[in-house]
């Protein structure tokens, strides 16, 4: 008996052993079969029929050699997900997260019964969410986020009880949000950021969560007030309902969640009172900046002894800032600019704390800035600007080293600016105008700043010679100080230095004749000093150079005529000393305030207060043999035979051509959108080859003068020497049904067109300055001023245009009912006046969003666009968005900053597949500069912001990207004058729009670095 059952048992063991092997086998041909379906990516050539599937490295086993895991992130999958996935019949963890798969949710994965976890974010998913969702019953961490899911979250959702991670953030959800969410009553993190919803409150069921611990609702179309019921959300740790419509009071409760440790509610309209109630909670970092709270600081707010930053920022606080917040032992960022907060400023702040940041800018604080502020030698950064500060600058500053932006301008600070200041070995902002300083300039700086502003102030003495150790310097304002002597020649080693004031001191003695190193110098203001001699012919040399002011000093000798090399925007040279003739690139009306009391100044122009360049000849002209009626008269009478030699030819022809006019003018019909300053005549007389001026796929487009005073207009023929075919017949009706009905100053405008049996005629206002793409990749140019070779765009034209353009489309999208899809956005299509003023044109393709039918989207019927600026939706995807206009825009974006063609990369890549290459390897932004800009020092912080905002722009899935109207607000806060920098704490909110590539991937590895992350994208660390 005994044998029997130990035979019996060696049998079932060898029966065991054969069937998990053929098991293995058969989960090995399946993940091979997977492997092949999706085209043998390289990422995936270690898995072979040689070895076990245990063994390869996206691969984890049961103790039964199952498999139980399959880890498939950022493997460079395309196509579907194969249904044959669902042969593993245990798998239980399935992660494709960050690949390339297309089509609708993969109702496949049904037949995965075992599945816990479901990671598909970062993919090109499409299509709503099935109804059915809740068969996948046995999940507990949902990843869908960054896809292109639409419509409604199912409510089905609500019937996961087993779930306790659920991400749906950076879709296209536009529906409701389901109060059945709030079933789950496991659930620990709750991600449904950056969606539009439609127009949803907060469900109030969310309350009944009651283990969760994440809550992240940002940019999600919020609108009324939060939720009483969160006071139950008693595990809450992370709140974040920033940047949205909410309204009303935060309620009390929120501050009495023991856990809660981040609240984010910036950039709502709530309003009312902070709330008192705030002793019992853990919070390290309280965030309700940018609503419309009003009243004062609370004195509780220094009980929160876990408190590391405050951000209250851009309210209408008032009253004083109570001295209890110097007491919180963790508090590090300390933000409350922009409010009406009065008083002064607590005494003791920083003793007790290692504080960072310091920002109470913009606010009516009075008396003197605290001395402990670097108590606890972590400072890095003051600003206090705006205020009514008075006293002495603290002494405690000169040794906080980690300090590298002071901001404290208009102020009435008084005294000796403290010395040690100046070498602080980590400052590169030192902005001090507007106050009653005192004292003298160092021979050395700290070796990292890279702006000084100290005008308006009371600094006096000498330049000193070893100014030429500034060697990072960019911007220097001294204007309205005591300074005296002479420029040192020091000062022109300054290879960086881009804005120099120094007009209103009591400079004297000549200008230095060497300046060849101000290689970067766009702005030169030495006006109001005692400066004397010539001026130098080495200042026509400066290549960036637009702005000069030279004016009331003692300048003398003639205008060098090298001047007119320079391309300046603005020039000054009044009340001097200065003879002979102005140069003749400055010789008219234009330039006619650039010349008053210079009385021995000479013009060729009429410009006012300057004499006539010709009035000057000696009498002594008189005793040529011909006096000049002599010759007046000979020269009149020539002309007037020769006119009327040419009036007889003239009238010979007058008849025919008037007649053939006559005729021609008959099959044309005339459409008319503004008042006209022509007739057809003007027009179809001129269609010849000597106004030519362009050509393309769908026709020619000429030049014509349509008056005596130089004005144009533009006339693009679409022509067929039979009919017009189909498709150009569509374009032409396109654009006339388009630019017909819509006025924008930044969209060409259309001002009539023409129609025959062949032929179409759109006449538009002429652009004197053509296309961009001529200014960005072409190496010479024809205007009707004449042939202009390789002309440079500086950066604020190139930021001036990239506003215009993106102002054109945001009305299109955003103002248009219904919203108007261009889908040929390209730099060609970008027009230029006369002042580079953009122009969006071309509407042949473009598409009016009229409201589609139930269940029906916008579609395409094939693809538009031009090559290079096709978004990559296009391959898997025939539904059109304003997104898809919003790529083409980041290309031309990276055009504007890189100076490359959309389609010269660099090999087979094109520009944005490029410039996402060049970043995401680390390298250096400046390398992929245009060289016309790379040495626009002043202007890096704007060509930086633009370079990544091109990015954001060309992100593989159009849920990344952002809305016009998102786009236009960033470039409108780039647009800030030189004399006007940034200030610290109103950098540019650009966070939601950049942190959304850098937050999935960090986020989904566990990470959350939100808030840093972005901080160092905006500083260019990463």
């Amino acid at each position: 008996m005994i044998h029997t059952l130990s035979f019996v048992f060696i049998i079932v063991i060898e029966f065991l052993l054969v069937s998990s092997q053929q098991f293995l086998i058969s989960e090995r041909i399946a993940l091979l079969n997977l492997r092949q379906q999706w085209r043998n990516p390289p990422s995936l050539t270690n898995w072979n029929a040689s070895s076990s599937p245990c063994d390869w490295p996206e691969v984890i086993c049961n103790g039964n050699g199952s498999v139980i895991l399959l880890n498939l992130e950022s493997k460079g999958l395309t196509g579907a997900l194969p249904p044959l996935i669902c042969d593993l019949q245990n798998l239980e963890n399935l992660i494709v997260a960050d690949n390339y798969l297309t089509g609708e949710f993969p109702r496949v994965l049904y037949n995965c019964s075992m599945l816990i976890q479901l990671d598909i974010s970062q993919n090109n998913f499409v299509g709503p969410l099935p109804d059915d969702l809740d068969r996948l019953s046995q999940l507990e961490y949902v990843d869908f986020g960054a896809n292109n899911f639409t419509g409604d979250i199912p409510p089905a959702i609500g019937n996961l009880s087993a779930l306790m991670w659920l991400h749906l953030y950076q879709n296209l959800f536009d529906g409701l949000i389901p109060s059945e969410i709030g079933n789950l009553s496991s659930l620990l993190t709750l991600g449904l950021a950056y969606n539009k919803f439609a127009t949803p409150e907060i469900p109030p069921e969310f309350g009944k969560l009651r283990n969760l611990t994440n809550l992240w609702m940002p940019q999600t179309n919020l609108i009324g007030k939060i939720p009483e019921s969160f006071v139950n959300l008693s595990n809450l740790e992370l709140l974040d309902l920033s940047s949205n419509n909410l309204e009303g009071e935060i309620p009390s409760g929120l501050f009495l969640l023991k856990n809660l440790s981040n609240l984010y509610l910036y950039k709502n309209n709530l309003s009312g009172e902070i709330p008192s109630v705030i002793e019992s909670v853990n919070l390290s970092e309280i965030d309700i900046s940018m609503n419309k709270l009003t009243s004062s600081i609370p004195e509780d707010f220094g009980k929160l002894q876990q408190l590391e930053v405050l951000n209250l920022f851009s309210n209408q606080l008032s009253g004083d800032i109570p001295a209890s917040i110097s007491q919180i032992p963790a508090l590090k960022i300390f933000r409350v600019f922009r409010n009406n907060l009065a008083g002064e400023l607590p005494s003791e702040i920083g003793l007790h704390s290692k504080l960072e940041a310091f920002e109470v800018s913009e606010n009516k604080l009075t008396g003197k800035l605290p001395e402990n502020l670097c108590g606890g030698g972590t400072l890095f950064v003051v600003v206090a600007f705006s205020n009514n500060l008075t006293g002495e600058i603290p002494r405690s500053l000169q040794s906080c080293n980690k300090l590298h932006t002071i901001q404290l301008y208009d102020n009435s600070f008084t005294g000796e600016f403290p010395s040690g200041i100046w070498s602080l070995s980590n400052l590169s902002s030192l902005r001090i105008s507007g106050n009653f300083l005192s004292g003298e300039l160092p021979s050395s700086l700290a070796w990292n700043l890279s702006r000084l502003e100290i005008s308006d102030n009371k600094f006096s003495g000498l330049i000193p010679e070893g100014i030429s150790s500034w060697k990072k310097l960019n911007v220097f304002k001294a204007s309205n100080n005591l300074l005296s002597g002479e420029i040192p020649t020091g000062f022109t080693n300054l290879s960086q230095l881009s804005v120099l004031y120094l007009d209103g001191n009591s400079l004297s003695g000549e200008l230095p004749s060497t300046i060849r190193s101000w290689n970067s110098l766009t702005t030169l203001n030495l006006a109001r000093n005692n400066l004397s001699g010539p001026i130098p012919s080495a200042i026509t040399a400066l290549p960036h150079l637009l702005d000069l002011d030279l004016s009331e000093n003692q300048l003398s000798g003639k205008i060098p005529p090298e001047f007119s090399r320079l391309r300046l925007t603005t020039l000054n040279l009044s009340s001097n000393k200065l003879t002979g003739r102005v140069p003749y690139a400055f010789d008219n009306l234009a330039y006619e305030n650039s010349f008053l009391n210079n009385p021995n100044l000479c013009a060729s122009s009429p410009i006012p207060n300057l004499h006539n360049c010709y009035a000057t000849y000696s009498k002594s002209s008189h005793s040529n043999k011909f006096s000049p009626k002599i010759i007046a008269m000979i020269v009149v009478l020539s002309a007037f035979v020769i006119l009327v030699a040419i009036l007889c030819t003239l009238f010979m022809f007058r008849g025919y051509l008037k007649k053939k006019q006559n005729r021609d003018l008959t099959t044309w019909k005339l459409t008319s959108f503004h008042t006209l300053k022509f007739t057809e005549a003007n027009i179809l007389c001129c269609l010849t080859d000597n106004n030519l001026v362009g050509s393309g796929g769908s026709g020619k487009v000429y030049q014509i003068e349509i008056g005596r005073h130089g004005e144009y207009v533009a006339v693009k023929r679409i022509w067929n020497t039979r009919r017009i075919d189909h498709t150009l017949e569509k374009e032409f009706l396109s654009e006339v049904q388009i630019l017909g009905s819509i006025r924008h100053s930044n969209i060409v405008k259309l001002l009539c067109c023409f129609s025959s049996e062949d032929s179409k005629l759109l006449v538009y206002e002429y652009m004197e300055n053509q296309s961009l793409d001529k200014w960005l990749h072409g190496k010479k140019m024809k205007t009707n001023r004449g042939l202009v070779h390789h002309m440079v765009l500086d950066w604020p034209k190139r930021l001036q245009i990239a506003i215009g353009a993106a102002q054109g489309l945001c009305y299109m999208h955003h103002d248009c009912s219904p919203p108007i899809i261009h889908r040929d956005v390209k730099s060609s299509n970008i027009l230029l006046d006369s002042e580079f003023k953009a122009r969006i044109a071309d509407f042949g393709l473009a598409k009016i969003l009229t409201k589609p039918k139930p269940g029906q989207a916008n579609t395409l019927s094939a693809i538009a666009g031009s090559f290079g600026y096709i978004p990559p939706e296009y391959a898997y995807s025939t539904t059109i968005t304003e997104r898809v206009d919003v790529y083409s825009f980041g290309v031309v974006l990276l055009e504007l900053v890189t100076g490359k063609e959309p389609h010269k990369g660099d090999g087979e890549m094109n520009l944005a597949q490029w410039t996402w290459k060049h970043f995401s390897e680390g390298k250096s932004m400046v390398e992929a500069l245009d060289p016309e800009i790379k040495q626009a020092n002043c202007y890096m912080e704007e060509i930086s912001l633009v370079f990544k905002l091109g990015l954001i722009c060309t992100s593989t899935m159009p849920s990344s990207r952002p809305s016009m109207k998102e786009v236009l607000e960033i470039l409108r806060r780039c647009d800030t004058p030189l004399s006007e920098e940034r200030k610290v704490g109103d950098d540019i909110d650009v966070t939601p729009l950049l942190v959304r590539e850098s937050y999935l991937s960090n986020y989904r590895r566990g990470g959350n670095k939100v808030a840093n992350e972005s901080i160092d994208i905006l500083d260019g660390r990463l």
